[in-house]
């Protein structure tokens, strides 16, 4: 599986932006697939997580409410809709994929090392 993130860029605190993450897959509807995001000197963290078929999402508390993960199967496309952005969300994003079907707890699906498969990140800039 190939990821491509894209749809970072510079805004503004209070600002919106809607990252993209494209795979090549064409079972990609077995695939999980989770965001995460790594400021300069920070370890990568999880975002937010969607499960195979889209029916449940997991967030990180802190983009709870601001936040919104969904995908397009038939685009092969997740995506990562971001609004009233934060200066503290300074970080590439990725995007990352996971072998997996229905329903799993919320510490499987921010499981960093549970996903095999890694976009290449894309720069998101909040300026406050």
């Amino acid at each position: 599986v190939q990821l491509q993130a894209s749809g970072g860029g510079l805004v503004q605190a209070g600002d919106s932006l809607r990252l993209s993450c494209a795979a090549s897959a064409r079972t990609f509807s077995n695939y999980a697939v989770g965001w995460f995001r790594q400021a300069p000197g920070k370890e990568r963290e999880f975002v937010a997580g969607i499960s195979n078929g889209g029916g449940t999402t997991y967030y990180e508390d802190s983009v709870k409410g601001r936040f919104a993960i969904s995908r397009d199967n038939a685009k092969n496309t997740v995506y990562l809709q971001m609004n009233s952005l934060k200066s503290e969300d300074t970080a590439v994003y990725y995007c990352a994929a996971r072998w997996g079907a229905g329903y799993v707890g919320i510490d499987i699906a921010q499981s960093i090392r549970l996903y095999d498969y890694w976009g290449q990140g894309t720069q998101v800039t909040v300026s406050s």
